[in-house]
This record gives C-alpha cells, structure tokens and sequence, in this order.
C-alpha cells in the first residue's frame, strides 16, 4: 500500500492522450491486503505479475525494488516510497527480490548487517547491471551516499525532488481549513501521534511497545477541550493486521476523543495541521520536521537505519518523550522551546515544488515523445471530511468560579488518576485566581460503554441532530434522561457545533450558543452546571450570559429560556 500510494502521487504526470496505463503488483511484499481495492479505485487496467512480466511496455514506474524488476519488458524508473533511502532491509533471496531472514555466517551463525535498502548493490544490482534505468532521488545528499554504497548504479540517479513534500508544501496555506476538518476548535491543540512499521517503532511489538500504554495518558492527563489527538499508523500496520482490528485495539482511545485517520489520505493535511508530532524513526516524522512542526520521538530505535543517513542523524539529536514522566509538561515545554531542526527541511528536497516538472520531464524522455504543451501539475491534497472529536466515554470535569457568569473549565477522559488543575505557566485559564474552590463533576456521554459511569454522572450528554426521530426533540430526549437517571441533574443534547438544549431536574430547559469555533457545547453545558450550583439564579444568566475559560481561549456563551418540549414552559 505504501508504494502504491505513492505512484498516486505522480499519477497525474501520465494524464497524457498518448498513454495508456497499466498497474499490476509484484507480490514480492507479504502485505497485500488493501492493494486490489485501492487500484479498482483508480480504474486502470490491472494485470497479473507473470502477464505484466510478458507485456512489452515503453516505462515502468516502481516505488520499490521488492519482486523481479529487472525482467520487466521497457524501462524502468525507480521513485522512494518514504522519505529517501534510510533504512536497512535483509538481502533479497536469488529468485523472487524478496526480502528474507537476513544472512548468516557459515562458520558461526551470526547474522550479518543487512544493507540499506535502496542504497546497496544486493537491491540495485543484478549480474552487475543496475535493476533501473532511472532512480529518482530527491537530493545530493542521496546520490553521495550511493556512489559510496553502489558506484555501479550511481549513473542511474536522477534528483528530481520529492512529489509528496511537494503536495504537502502546496497545502500549506489551507492549514486552518485541515484544522476544521479536524474538529479543532478555539484554543485547541492538535498533537498527531504517528508510528511508521517496524518492532521497535512506536505501534512496536518489540521494546517497551509505548504507544498502547501512552494512549490513555494522554487522554488521561491532557484536558479534552484543550488538546485534540489523532493517530496516523502505517499502511502495514492497518492492513497487515487489519482497520477493524487496529480500531478494536485503539477502541478505548476512541471513546476518549483520539481521531483514527486514514494512512492514505488524509495523514498528510494532519501533518499540516498539527501543532506538535509525537513520532518515531518513520518518514512521516521526518516529514514532519521539514515541515518544521515540533517533534517528540516517542522511539527513536537507530538499529535499523543507515548511520550516514539524515534520519538517523535527526534520531539521535530530536527531542524525547520521557514516558515516565508527566506528559503535559513535555508538550508544553516542546511547544514553547521549539527550534527547527535544519538538518530535514535542508535535507528531504533540494528542489522544493518542482518535482512535478522534473519528473514528468524524465518520464516522456524514457518513454520516448515531447512533454505536452502545459505545466506539469501534482493533485492538491483534497479537504477531508468533517470529523469532530466524539468523546463516547466519562470525564472527569474541573471547575472554578471566576465570577457569577464565569468559569474556568478543565475536561479528562476517563483518567486513571484525579486529575489536578494544571500548573505552570498557560495552563491555567486567563484570569484564574486561586480564591474560588476548584470543584468536579463526572460528565458522561449516553453511549458511554460503562454503564455504572452513566448512572453516576451529574452531566449526561449526547450529540445528534435535533429532528432525529429516533431520539425525538432535544428537549424531549433530555427529559427522559432525567427521568431514566435519577443521579443525573443535567441533561445535554448537543444538536451542532455552536449549538445544545440543557434540562434540570427542576424541569426548567435552555439553549446554549456559542460561536462555531468556541469549546465543544457539552462542555459548556459543564460550565453552567458548575454556575448553578454555585447558587447562580438561571434568570441572572439568560440576563448576562456564561463566559467559560479554557486554558488557551475565552468563550461566551448565550443561556436562553426554550420550550422543553414535553407540553410545558421552561
């Protein structure tokens, strides 16, 4: 799936009248799943390995050296499917380049370094010829360590930049479009979680497996309405072992507000739209540095990677996370402390935006006829769909009165622990005093999976639209709520972004609106709950309204009466 994406990337160089494309799969790779479906997607012919091999073709574009290249009838171009040429790989066997268990010494059994994949002659030579007509790197640096590495195939090397940076650097002035895509509202974070394929990577099954055990931490210890989290796991990892797999493993995470998102599509607008990476030894953590977005390496194995290589050099100088340590202290620090690395915004392209030229260029110049008469163009990266944080889970919610109408607001998901108010400079909300007592409240989704946390939560909430006629109006569903949870004093139906109907237990029912952008209505649906019990008259605050603080932003809220929808006046 990986190299196949990234033959999408420069798909749009072949849109000629001229070229009929074909696509077929080596099989080389033991991850198969997924690649039928995504090539029925793009709609081209699809043919067999054995025929593709007996197919007489002008050029071949691969993004591997996995399978039987050097028997392809036509010329052969070879692009990176990651970040460059960095990491080792084992020896391909004689027959089908696939990769094996490594070599071993006859006299002892020990295993001998494997080569750099990409970078050595056991990938790119066969009988002493180079397997490709043209391999494509996106800089010097790449082609010093080849004529080091594989001297025979360096004449083969053409620096033609790197089509994926490309797309993402042409993105870049859509950040805050990818950010509402995402669900970011004012004042929030974004921090992505990225794990590349590989057992001491940060999804590993080898080492101190970090990532299972970090996520509930950090939806534990980091606010919700503070801090949005999203995963982008690699292709292997979703379908070596499954997408429903990998979301039952991450199913807790999810309740807790973590966006799982598509490793094809939409990893890159994430990239530009996070504030902070915490990743590993993988291309897209290398990406993104070069984009210059802070980054914590949360494993940072160097076994495994090329020492000459930029990656291993940015692996051993990033920043670490420190998983026994307190985690929204780090984020803080490596937010506010954060300098560029040079080493991967010098290093990924030294062509930066004109890999589409130059590769077309080669591509027409191996097959043989003149480019056509206009600009050369890569696919902008397309808006992803709207995906709000859901928290389908219990939260923890701290509270303190700043005034009658304003509160500072701090939401958990499900912590391990009781949660404190942050300390340290921005993590209390502007204006927080430390007069007011700081009080909790349990808040839960209705969906929640626990059911004894639904029972006792002060707050119940859910989301869905307001003419749902299967929960019936808002009004009317917060009323059997009440009823159903004696426990309960606060019914929420969240029925838009900036919009939700609240019930007490009085009977007494009001909407809340905020602007589009301002904290998730449930929470603010928290902070009045928080006014009331601290003896604020309802009428005092339809009359002046509800500011919430979270740590970063000020939120104003309007509280109005509205007709509880059960055949009596609010």
């Amino acid at each position: 799936m990986t190299s196949a994406t990234r033959l999408l990337d420069v798909l749009p160089l072949l849109r000629d009248l001229r070229i009929q494309l074909l696509a077929t799969c080596t099989g080389s790779s033991p991850f198969q799943a997924g690649v039928p479906e995504l090539l029925a997607e793009v709609g081209v012919p699809v043919l067999p390995w054995a025929q593709a091999l007996r197919t007489r073709v002008d050029l071949a574009v691969s993004a591997s050296f996995g399978g039987q290249l050097h028997e392809i009838c036509g010329k052969l171009a070879v692009l990176s499917h990651g970040v460059g040429y960095n990491k080792t790989l084992a020896t391909p066997d004689a027959g089908r380049r696939t990769p094996d268990a490594g070599r071993r010494t006859p006299d002892a059994g020990r295993r001998t370094p494997d080569p750099v994949f990409g970078m050595s002659d056991a990938w790119l030579l066969v009988d002493g010829e180079p397997v490709a007509d043209a391999m494509v790197l996106s800089h010097p640096e790449q082609l010093t360590r080849l004529r080091e590495a594989c001297p025979a195939a360096a004449h083969t090397a053409v620096v033609a930049g790197d089509p994926c940076f490309d797309r993402l650097l042409d993105a870049r002035p859509y950040r805050e479009r990818f950010r509402r895509a995402l669900g970011l509202r004012a004042g929030q974070r974004l921090v992505v979680l990225n794990s590349t394929w590989n057992p001491a990577s940060l999804f590993g099954d080898g080492g101190d497996d970090l990532l299972p055990s970090l996520l509930p931490r950090l939806t534990g210890e980091l606010p919700a309405d503070d801090y949005r989290l999203a995963a982008v796991l690699h292709p292997n990892i979703w379908h070596g072992h499954g997408p429903g797999q990998v979301r039952a493993w991450l199913e807790r995470a999810r309740r807790g507000g973590l966006a799982l998102l598509d490793p094809l599509t939409e990893w890159r607008q994430a990239l530009l739209a996070a504030d902070l990476v915490i990743g590993d030894h993988g291309s897209v953590t290398y990406y993104a540095a070069a984009l210059g977005t802070p980054v914590l390496l949360g494993a940072a194995p160097l076994d495994g990677l090329d020492p000459a290589s930029p990656v291993a050099d940015f692996v051993r100088t990033a920043p670490r996370l420190d998983p026994l340590r307190p985690l929204r202290p780090q984020l803080e620090s490596a937010l506010s402390d954060h300098r560029p690395h040079p080493g991967p915004a010098e290093l990924t392209t030294s062509v930066p935006g004109k890999s589409a030229a130059l590769l077309r260029a080669l591509f027409h110049r191996l097959i043989g006829i003149p480019e056509p008469g206009f600009p050369a163009h890569l696919d902008p990266l397309p808006l992803p769909d709207h995906t709000p944080p859901r928290h389908t889970t219990s939260l923890r919610v701290l509270t303190r009165l700043l005034g009658p109408y304003e509160v500072a607001l701090h939401r958990y998901a499900e912590p391990s622990y009781e949660p404190e108010e942050p300390d340290g400079p921005g993590s209390r909300p502007a204006g927080a005093c430390g007069g007011a007592p700081l009080q909790a409240h349990l808040a839960a989704h209705e969906e929640t999976a626990d059911r004894e946390a639904v029972a006792a939560a002060d707050v119940i909430f859910r989301d869905g639209a307001a003419d749902d006629p299967r929960l019936g109006p808002p009004a009317a569903w917060c009323a059997e709520v009440l009823a159903r949870h004696p426990q309960c004093a606060l019914a929420v139906y969240v029925s838009a972004p900036d919009t939700c109907t609240v019930r007490l237990r009085t009977g007494a029912t009001f909407t809340l609106t905020a602007d589009a952008s301002a904290a998730d209505p449930a929470a603010l649906a928290s902070a009045l709950f928080a006014c009331l019990s601290a003896g604020t008259a309802p009428q005092r605050l339809i009359a002046n309204g509800l500011t919430v603080r979270t740590t970063r932003a000020r939120h104003r809220v309007t509280v109005a009466a509205a007709d509880d929808g059960a055949g009596t006046a609010g």
